[in-house]
């Protein structure tokens, strides 16, 4: 979106009559600080295909209920071009725990129902792939979420989804974010009551029944239904949603499917957007596990399962030989899972003809080496479970039916097509049922991962984080992208690059020959290099956050090998961001 005059714009909100006074006074306090008031006021939020997310406060370039309608009268606009049955499907809304979610969620059913589209608004929050899941079981041209998944209690954010079940494509967020820099904030944004638009039929409560028929398209995901019965007596599981939505659909699909022995940790099991327990609410951190650490030994559980506050992501930790628990990365957990539903599925002589699975490309390669093992397709897509949801599309319009997992590195993963997003209530029920085959073996997923180490080879799958922030960093992050093709390195530590695949510019160059292909994937801001050792280097701009990710993709024929190259390759890349 296009700069703005920030101090004007700054003065346009404590004089308008339509803001309120709490906004006022919020704004009243940053008078002086030209900095704040620059950064509060320079710009909008930028929307795109993840919609739009920042921290809660006053200002145009913040998560608050002026941009949250601003933004909806985008989606508005978006939906009333495509015409008036689009309008009459309507738009279901969702929300997760997080502080002002359930205000967002009614001002975006507010700013829909005045524009003459019908709503479907969730009665209490919901987790993440619910909503995904309700666009079609609705029958909905489209889908709004409230969420900031696991970023800190400060932020919010506002995800939107199209009829197919996942977020909205590249052209359809140009659509959007045109039409929010068109309409004014204030003026140009059409807004009726929650209380009226409910009371005439405008705007419809979804409640439980809808989750009845989501839980079931769940449970028919498991792939051996007798495993975790067989193992029940014996199988302990510690559960923690950290604080959000998976509190009450985890639990159900886990007694609906025998578990016995399932405890939750109670300080977590609170619905509460601050999130008093954790720093971050992320279940990639060890720090988010220590209640449910301390849960686990006093009821003897060997798996211990996390979900983010929208419960589409889930981390685990598992017990050591030693005993001690261990945690399993997205990587790790995409490989088990995919090596648990092949070999199950193939030992029940189930493996469907054209059987393949999708992952992000900066996820673990080992995946495709399970998969070329079992006579399994893997498919890479980028970053994003959008792209996974399209790859299934794509194959099921080729009348291909074998799909089998998706998941991405950043712990998300889905298995059925019930839904077009990561989900970890589906989630959550395939670990516990492959952990309850691992425990029939006398095994915990820690042996399981040492095992398939011992089968395929130790590949170790690293990331780093450069923070670019302030007003700055985007630019900044342009600019490291833009050198990094201007002038390619040749070479990463002690090894030689051989191949750069370019995916903005939608090219392969083979260094070896000189040759230019096609990657054969749409256009999107990421370089990756290759090298003569096999590894693979991944380097993009986060979607969602001021930073650049690094992903170092590397194997070897033992650990300590492979982590040597690892930290080699990490200290190379590193130069290029500081140079």
């Amino acid at each position: 979106m296009s700069e703005l005059n920030y101090m004007a714009n700054y003065e346009r909100w404590l004089s308008e009559d339509c803001v309120d006074a709490e906004t006022k006074e919020e704004l009243r306090a940053i008078a002086g600080n030209e900095e704040e008031i620059k950064q509060r006021f320079i710009s909008y939020l930028s929307f795109g295909t993840a919609g739009l997310r920042g921290t809660m406060n006053a200002g145009t370039n913040a998560m608050n209920i002026y941009t949250v309608a601003h933004a909806t009268q985008g989606m508005a606009d978006l939906i009333t071009g495509k015409g008036e049955e689009a309008m009459k499907r309507g738009v279901v809304i969702a929300h997760d725990c997080r502080i002002n979610a359930r205000e967002f969620a009614e001002c975006a059913a507010e700013v829909l129902a005045a524009n003459g589209i019908k709503v479907y608004l969730f009665d209490a929050l919901r987790p993440t792939p619910v909503l995904s899941f309700a666009i079609g079981a609705l029958h909905c041209i489209a889908g709004i979420n409230i969420t900031a998944s696991h970023n800190p209690k400060e932020y919010n954010g506002y995800k939107a989804y199209w009829e197919d079940g996942a977020q909205i494509s590249p052209e359809q967020a140009k659509v959007v974010s045109a039409a929010i820099e068109k309409a004014d904030i204030f003026t140009g944004v059409k807004r009726v009551k929650i209380a009226d638009a409910i009371a005439d039929g405008r705007v419809e409560i979804v409640g439980a029944a809808l989750d009845e028929k989501y839980l079931a398209e769940v449970e028919k995901q498991l792939v051996d239904p007798a495993i975790v019965k067989a193992a029940a007596d014996e199988l302990s599981i510690v559960y923690t949603p950290l604080h959000g939505t998976g509190h009450k659909l985890v639990p159900e699909i886990l007694s609906r499917i025998g578990v016995k022995k399932l405890a939750t940790v109670p300080e977590q099991m609170v619905i509460d957007g601050s999130f008093p327990t954790v720093a971050f609410p992320n279940p990639e951190y060890k720090e988010v596990f220590e209640l449910g650490i301390a849960l686990a030994e006093k009821v003897s559980s060997d798996l211990i399962i996390a979900t983010d506050p929208d419960a589409d992501r889930v981390g685990v930790m598992a017990r050591d030989r030693s005993g001690v628990f261990q945690c399993l990365t997205g990587n790790q957990m995409g490989v088990l899972l995919l090596d648990y539903i092949i070999g199950s599925l193939k030992r029940q002589n189930k493996l469907p003809a054209g059987a393949y699975a999708v992952k992000s490309l900066v996820s673990t390669e080992m995946a495709t080496k399970v998969c070329e093992a079992n006579g399994v397709d893997m498919f890479n897509t980028f970053t994003g479970f959008k792209f996974i949801g399209e790859k299934i599309l794509e194959q099921q319009k080729k009348g291909n039916d074998g799909y089998l997992l998706g998941f991405e590195e950043s712990y998300g993963y889905l298995r059925g097509d019930y839904a077009k997003d990561k989900d970890a209530v589906v989630t959550t029920m395939l670990i516990v049922e492959m952990a309850a085959y691992y425990r029939t073996r006398k095994m915990t997923l820690i042996d399981a991962m040492d095992e398939m180490y011992a089968k395929y080879g130790w590949y170790m799958d690293g990331i780093d984080n450069i923070y670019m922030k302030g007003l700055s960093g985007l630019e900044n992050m342009k600019a490291l992208m833009k050198s990094l093709r201007s002038e390619p390195p040749k070479t990463i530590a002690d090894a030689k690059i051989i191949k750069i695949y370019d995916y903005l510019a939608k090219k392969v160059t083979d260094l070896t020959d000189g040759s230019v292909s096609d990657t054969g994937m749409i256009s999107s801001d990421v370089l990756s290099f290759v090298t003569d050792m096999g590894d693979t280097i991944v380097i993009r701009p986060s979607g969602t956050e001021p930073k650049i990710k690094l992903y170092f993709l590397v194997s070897g024929d033992t650990k300590e090998g492979a982590l040597v190259k690892q930290e080699a390759y990490k200290k190379a890349a590193l130069s290029w961001v500081n140079t």
